[in-house]
């Protein structure tokens, strides 16, 4: 699904990006709030009247199914209790975002807005919680070791604020972030396995 939708995203740039969202149901388009966040930072967001429970609950503009971060977690909560999702993998991807935005809120920068945005904005904007939720979980193209899914979600959470922020042509990351962890995936693995190995061969010499 991700590699369709990297596909769409850049053989049709725009019409699968940009500063406005249609809402063909009632006729509104206006700028999403983590296009706002990352042109004018997130004080702007206030003055356009949109609060940190706004996005939390879902009520902003955005892409079907992601603008509710209530809803997703909801949802993981769901997926975790069936065993289908890793609980592993979605904290670390938590813990890669607070980790990896914290540092760059410590660095700042006074010409990208960006730097200042807190984790608990990252996590509330764009397709954060979507995919940290239901995509990065996909038990075929993650991580198979129990460490693996940690470090596997950690390069999510840093790979996203860093794609945000580094790049504030296209503030959303969690998509790019994904399909390069997927790409590492097997190494990970690989690595932590032989770990494993080195230690039990340790052990029992």
């Amino acid at each position: 699904a991700l590699t369709g939708r990297a596909f769409l995203f850049f053989a049709y740039p725009a019409q699968m990006s940009g500063d406005s969202v249609w809402t063909p149901v009632d006729g509104f388009s206006g700028a999403t709030a983590l296009s706002i966040s990352a042109s004018d930072g997130v004080t702007a967001l206030a003055a356009n009247g949109i609060t940190w429970w706004d996005a939390f609950f879902g009520f902003i503009q955005g892409s079907l199914g992601s603008t509710s971060t209530l809803a997703c977690l909801l949802g993981g909560a769901f997926l975790i209790y069936t065993k289908v999702a890793s609980w592993r993998i979605i904290l670390g991807v938590f813990l890669g975002m607070v980790v990896t935005a914290t540092l760059f809120n410590l660095i700042g920068s006074d010409s990208n807005p960006m730097y200042a945005m807190p984790w608990y904005w990252h996590l509330v904007l764009g397709g954060f919680a979507f995919g940290m939720v239901y995509m990065a979980t996909d038990p075929v193209s993650a991580s198979m070791t129990n460490a693996g899914r940690w470090i596997f979600g950690a390069l999510i959470g840093f790979m996203t604020v860093l794609i945000r922020v580094v790049n504030p042509a296209f503030p959303e990351g969690i998509m790019l972030a994904i399909l390069f962890a997927n790409i590492f995936a097997p190494l990970i693995d690989y690595c932590v396995v032989q770990v494993n190995i080195r230690r039990r061969r340790r052990r029992h010499a």
